[in-house]
């Protein structure tokens, strides 16, 4: 019987013996696991009491954030949440200072659940969320505070279950909401992904994302596999992990399985029990090379946690191509500005985009609106996505001839930099607090394997020269940068381009990009990950081209 609610889907494991939570040493049955989601449901009655009733427009169930790594806590929680009718808030950890406080507000949460290591992230902020509120897990305290199993609170499919945080042109914290009911359809697709009884999935990527838990945790209660959590993904821990726990199922986000590529190759590599791969945003390069070096096949497709669009490959999709809409789901690449459908992509004999600035426009769900559940309390957000009926997705693409998908780029200014989505306000806003700066801008650049890189225009007061070290110092001092946000290149631009109405204008940084111009500009980039700047040669400027062409993205460099 196919179960209409994400907690019919749990409730269905709570007789289940087979293991169903692997976590370092640690292994814990289906029927564990649901008994502990119980007692944490019923500490979360007892903490934030739900109104008796359905909940209406008028009244809201209890939020619950979340801000643990990958621990088997996180799973209770979300079980916890989905038997007593309320809502997880996935917080982003890698979000700061006054920003963090902001998206936890913005969510209404009535308490938090972190652990020491985490606790210090809400030092002194203004969350709303009373101190008795926020539990630490693994304190004495805690655990004296769970209760018996509590009975479940019967769960409807338009009940809301997560709010998963994104980020819009503005810099605003966007939720957005996924339901009992659509969770567990999504997990109904865990036979397509080859994830059966008997398969053991790999949960490395974090839970607040929604591709860990729709891409993996949901799938894996619906065919009752075991669950292999990592408390946070590391490129050299993942094949031990794979034999150590004889997994077969992996869900990425973007660059995952470059950094996997990365790592030594050995003869036995191959030797594993892993079958299958599901994930978005890696490169046809990377795909040929993951499954060719570990022996497995690898499902790339296209889709959001707002989960209006999803495009999949078919065996006869174009390498760099994200493929074709879901059966039903008419898709189309529109002018955002006419509403016209744009022109269908012409290629050069390499593969580079001959009509770009036709071809080029936003990927649109003609009939997909229905399946957005909404951003929570956000309703400007809300109709920036749906209008006339229509689901605009906000990113970029073009559709060649034979119907098939490309993405080129993130709409607006917003970035995804390591599978981290993020608006480049608050960046911007805390680069203008470098005494030096006149006026500056941030802006995605490329990478040459996936998604964005963070690149920053700076207007310098005087004219003076830039100080890599005293930037770099800067950016090392301030609490609220996000771990993605410090620049990967910095222009320096004597007179920062403007629109006539005296905004920014970053059409033509976005251009130019790292190329290095003269004239009295210069650019400075980080080669690693230290923050650690220095000049950008011409000769280095043409390798990076180089690993775009090595990587098969070379495309990408011609859809501006």
């Amino acid at each position: 019987m196919a179960h209409a609610t994400f907690a019919e889907m749990l409730l269905a494991r709570a007789g289940d013996d087979r293991p169903g939570l692997l976590f370092e040493d640690e292994s814990r049955t289906w029927a564990e696991v649901v008994r502990e989601a119980r007692r944490r449901a019923g500490l979360l009655a007892a903490l934030a009491p739900a109104p008796p009733g359905r909940p209406s427009p008028g009244r809201r169930p209890a939020h619950v954030g979340v801000l643990l790594e990958n621990v088997p806590e996180y799973v209770f929680w979300i079980g916890a949440a989905a038997l007593a009718g309320a809502t997880v808030v996935g917080i982003n950890p890698t979000r700061r200072g006054a920003e963090l406080a902001a998206d936890i507000r913005h969510t209404d949460c009535d308490l938090i659940v972190t652990d020491p290591g985490r606790a210090g992230l809400l030092d002194g902020l203004d969350t709303g969320v009373p101190d008795g509120r926020v539990l630490l897990t693994g304190s004495a305290a805690y655990a004296a505070a769970l209760p018996e199993p509590a009975d479940p609170v019967p769960a409807d499919p338009a009940d809301r279950l997560l709010l998963l945080f994104t980020s819009g042109s503005t810099g605003a914290p966007k939720a957005v909401a996924c339901g009992q009911g659509r969770l567990a359809a999504i997990a109904r697709h865990a036979e397509r992904m080859g994830i059966t009884r008997d398969a053991v999935t790999y949960a490395a990527m974090p839970l607040f994302h929604g591709n860990a838990v729709m891409a993996n945790l949901a799938m894996a209660v619906h065919a009752g596999a075991a669950v292999a959590l990592r408390r946070r993904f590391s490129a050299s821990g993942f094949l031990p992990d794979v034999r150590r726990y004889g997994v077969t199922y992996f869900n990425y986000v973007g660059r995952a399985l470059a950094y996997i590529l990365a790592t030594p190759e050995r003869p036995d590599d191959a030797d594993n029990t892993l079958q299958a791969l599901f994930g978005t945003e890696a490169s046809a390069q990377d795909l040929a090379g993951f499954a060719a070096r570990f022996g497995c096949r690898v499902i790339e497709g296209y889709g959001s946690s707002e989960g209006a669009i999803s495009l999949r490959k078919t065996p006869d999709t174009p390498p760099d191509a994200l493929g074709v809409p879901q059966e039903g789901v008419e898709v189309a690449v529109l002018d955002p500005e006419s509403g016209a459908e744009c022109e269908r992509a012409r290629f050069d004999a390499g593969g580079g985009l001959l009509n770009p600035g036709a071809a080029i426009g936003e990927i649109v769900g003609l009939n997909a609106a229905g399946a957005f559940e909404g951003y929570y309390n956000n309703p400007e957000a809300d109709a920036e996505r749906v209008r006339d009926g229509k689901f605009w997705s906000g990113d970029l693409g073009y559709r060649d001839a034979e119907g098939y998908f490309y993405f080129a780029g993130r709409s607006s200014d917003r970035l995804r930099v390591d599978s981290e989505n993020f608006a480049a306000a608050p960046v911007e806003r805390i680069l203008s607090c470098w005494d030096p700066v006149v006026m500056c801008a941030v802006y995605p650049v490329p990478d040459p394997r996936t998604g964005d890189q963070v690149m920053a225009a700076l207007e310098l007061r005087d004219g003076r020269p830039f100080d890599a070290g005293a930037f770099a110092a800067f950016l090392a001092a301030r609490p609220d940068l996000g771990t993605k946000w410090a620049p990967r290149f910095v222009r320096i631009v004597g007179a920062m381009p403007l629109t006539a109405t005296g905004k920014v204008d970053k059409r033509p940084l976005r251009k130019a990009r790292w190329d290095v111009p003269g004239g009295g500009e210069d650019v400075w980039w980080r080669p690693g990950r230290a923050l650690a700047y220095e000049p950008l040669t011409p000769e280095q400027a043409g390798a990076l081209r180089e690993e775009f062409r090595a990587n098969g993205r070379a495309h990408v460099l011609t859809t501006l």
